[in-house]
C-alpha cells in the first residue's frame, strides 16, 4: 500500500489518469459528500464487493475514509492487497484534508 496526499490525488483527477477512487465511509456520509468521481464500497464489505466492481487488479486504486484518524480506509487497502490488488494507495488524509485544502465534493444526486 502507498501513502497519497490531497495534492497528488487531486493532479491525478484532473491528469485524468486512469484510477479507481473508493470511498469507504458508511452511505450516509457518502451521500453527504464524497470525492469526484469515487466509487462507494464500505470497507466492511469490501471483500465480497471489490471483485464485481474493481475488476481489474492492476489497475491503481486510491482508498479513502474521514480523516487520518479513521481506519477504515487502511483495512480496505489491506483486504484489496490480500484479494491481490497489487497498485493500491491510501489517501489518509481522507475527507476531512479534501476539504482542508479547498478541494470540490460531490454529493450522491450530482
Amino acid at each position: 500500500m502507498t501513502p497519497i496526499d490531497a495534492k497528488t490525488l487531486r493532479t491525478r483527477q484532473n491528469d485524468r489518469r486512469d484510477f479507481a477512487l473508493v470511498d469507504t465511509l458508511p452511505a450516509t456520509a457518502y451521500d453527504k459528500g464524497h470525492l469526484p468521481g469515487a466509487v462507494h464500497i464500505v470497507s466492511d464489505n469490501i471483500l465480497d464487493l471489490a471483485p464485481s466492481r474493481l475488476h481489474d487488479r492492476e489497475q491503481v486504486i486510491v482508498v479513502y475514509c474521514a480523516s487520518i484518524d479513521c481506519k477504515r480506509a487502511g483495512l480496505s487497502a489491506e483486504r484489496l492487497e490480500s484479494l491481490g490488488y497489487g497498485r493500491v494507495n491510501h489517501f489518509n488524509g481522507g475527507k476531512r484534508e479534501w476539504i482542508a485544502v479547498g478541494f470540490p465534493q460531490e454529493s450522491a444526486g450530482s
